[in-house]
């Protein structure tokens, strides 16, 4: 599938995503299938809800909010972009996460932080001295 052959589906603020995100359509498997759930006759007659699949990622998306079979559609195209942006970004603050975390480490201590951690050994060597061996004769 491409872009083109979705001109009545994919607006244009939802075609810059795809773009954004380096998404093809042709990496997309779109399925209409029944719907479950109430609706009687009418959701057990017609296939409106709409189910892609984004393969590389191997995320899924199932939309059966509507009726109509075009909304359906609509809608799973833009939730299916707005959990890969999800994902995406959250891989982003992860590898951020990371470079601060190595940066919180690796950065030298104060003065204050210095004297304090010195206190606090010679403190803990002090009552380690005071332990002894007990009385020898």
């Amino acid at each position: 599938m491409s872009m083109a052959e979705f001109p009545d589906i994919v607006e244009a603020s939802l075609r810059a995503r795809f773009v954004s995100l380096g998404i093809r359509p042709a990496d997309v498997d779109e399925r209409f299938v029944r719907g479950t759930g109430a609706g009687g006759q009418k959701i057990n007659k017609t296939s409106s809800t709409v189910w892609l699949q984004h393969r590389p990622s191997g995320v899924e998306v199932r939309c059966q909010r509507e009726r109509s079979q075009s909304v359906n559609r609509l809608l799973a195209w833009t939730e299916l972009v707005g959990k890969l942006e999800w994902r995406r970004q959250e891989a982003v603050n992860q590898a951020q996460a990371a470079r601060e975390l190595i940066r919180r480490q690796k950065r030298p201590k104060s003065r204050g932080q210095k004297l304090r951690m010195l206190a606090t050994k010679k403190h803990r060597a002090g009552i380690k001295a005071k332990r002894g061996r007990g009385f020898e004769d």
